[in-house]
């Protein structure tokens, strides 16, 4: 391992070194993800026995014989990616060094060294560092949710600070049927800084809503990474646009490393999995997918690559905000060697109100609620949890536990390529 290690370190230098061109950065960053991913790959296995020690594991309850597996496993792979990314940071500036002197190689007269380019980095990579740290604390602690949904919003004032301090912008261009009105362009203020705020939060949560089977947390997010490099790849050639260019060159600088390393996890993941990602893992993941979108100035872009987690999130928002009962797992149940669709008794531990009952007959009227048991009212009284894992199995009938993640991981991948329509398609309609 270590020679292995030695030797890609060499030819990552090389690389740099001897390269010239345009994209030499983005070249070193891809040869340095794979470096990092190879590392993961090897390095998971060998930390299962030392997680297990440190009672830092749980049953997979998806599976008859509940083997006891290592949780948590995500800390490492972050830990990978943020040392991937140390490394990295003086690339970006290989220009800017001559004999010592902060320079820049073609002209020195003109330049001086990017220190906002610099803090950009630094800002993001403490932002999603801070995202690890609390993630982590979640897994040991177990910290309740009335306190963990704020967890994206504190790591994120770094990044704020920065984008305020740079002169961020803050303003939005407004759909074309809105413009008459209120004009084209819009000045959020300070509002603009809460959705950054709001979109770190669902992105985080988002993802970790969005589990319990084996590889569906690394293969939504694996997913969602590809989306955003091929998205970024578009905006790099034939554009005149040269801050566009560096807005994605930054994405990609992030992102790359986080899909080697994510990849090199969901294979450990996948069914039947050797580990469990974690909460740590989830916080990471939505992290660095929140802050590729805001710094690469593309956020609207990066929320319809999460179309299935927008949605997974407003179906389940009566059980989450206790309109409805809500059990403390929500996973799908295991029968027969096969899973099927958790269910609920709405009533259980509390009267249903009239507008519980309301969003129960909404939902099965279009179809997204599978009804087992009626009271001599009518009124609803079991019915599959509201999560999307649910719904795929309460309509497809029960399957065993690869399939489900493949079908789930197949609806991410559709609306992938639903929001490249919309995106580069249909966005001329609106905008």
């Amino acid at each position: 391992m270590r020679i292995l290690l030695s030797i890609l370190s060499i030819i990552v230098l090389t690389v740099a070194i001897t390269i010239k061109g345009e994209y030499t950065t983005l070249n070193v960053s891809i040869i340095m993800s794979l470096l990092a991913s190879i590392i993961t790959y090897k390095l998971l296995p060998t930390l299962t026995d030392a997680f297990i020690k440190a009672n830092l594991c749980g049953q997979d309850r998806l599976k008859k014989e509940r083997p006891l597996l290592p949780e948590t496993m995500g800390l490492p792979v972050a830990i990978i990616y943020l040392m991937t990314l140390f490394l990295f940071i003086p690339f970006p500036f290989i220009n800017w060094f001559e004999g010592g002197r902060l320079v820049h190689e073609s002209n020195p007269i003109l330049g001086t060294f990017p220190y906002n380019k610099l803090g950009e980095i630094l800002a993001a990579i403490l932002a999603i560092q801070s995202m690890i740290l609390l993630g982590f604390a979640d897994d040991v602690l177990d910290v309740r949710w009335r306190y963990k949904v704020w967890f994206p919003a504190i790591a994120s004032i770094p990044l704020m600070i920065f984008y305020y301090t740079n002169m961020g912008v803050t303003y939005v261009v407004m759909p074309i049927p809105l413009r008459p009105y209120i004009g084209e362009l819009v000045d959020l203020g300070i509002f603009y800084y809460v959705y950054m705020a709001m979109l770190t939060i669902f992105c985080t949560h988002s993802i970790n809503i969005l589990a319990g089977i084996n590889g569906i947390e690394a293969g939504q997010s694996l997913i969602i990474g590809l989306s955003i490099i091929m998205n970024d790849v578009l905006y790099l050639f034939n554009n005149p646009d040269r801050s566009s260019v560096e807005a994605h060159l930054f994405s990609l600088y992030f992102i790359i490393p986080f899909v080697g390393v994510t990849a090199a996890l969901l294979y450990h993941n996948w069914f039947p999995a050797t580990l469990f990602v974690g909460d740590t893992f989830c916080y990471f993941a939505g992290m660095t997918l929140a802050v590729v979108g805001i710094m690469g100035h593309f956020s609207k872009t990066l929320l319809l690559f999460f179309l299935p987690q927008i949605f997974n999130f407003v179906y389940s928002c009566p059980q989450l905000f206790r309109l409805l009962e809500c059990p403390r797992h929500r996973m799908p149940v295991l029968e027969n060697g096969l899973l099927t669709c958790s269910r609920v008794r709405p009533a259980n531990k509390q009267t249903l109100g009239k507008l519980g009952n309301r969003i129960l007959r909404l939902l099965s009227s279009c179809r997204l609620l599978v009804v087992y048991e009626y009271d001599t009212e009518g009124s609803i009284t079991e019915c599959n949890n509201l999560t999307l894992i649910n719904l795929v199995l309460a309509h497809t009938g029960p399957m065993n536990e690869k399939n489900t993640a493949m079908s789930v991981l197949l609806i991410q991948t559709v609306c992938s390529l639903l929001a490249f329509i919309i995106r580069y398609r249909l966005v001329h309609i609106i905008y």
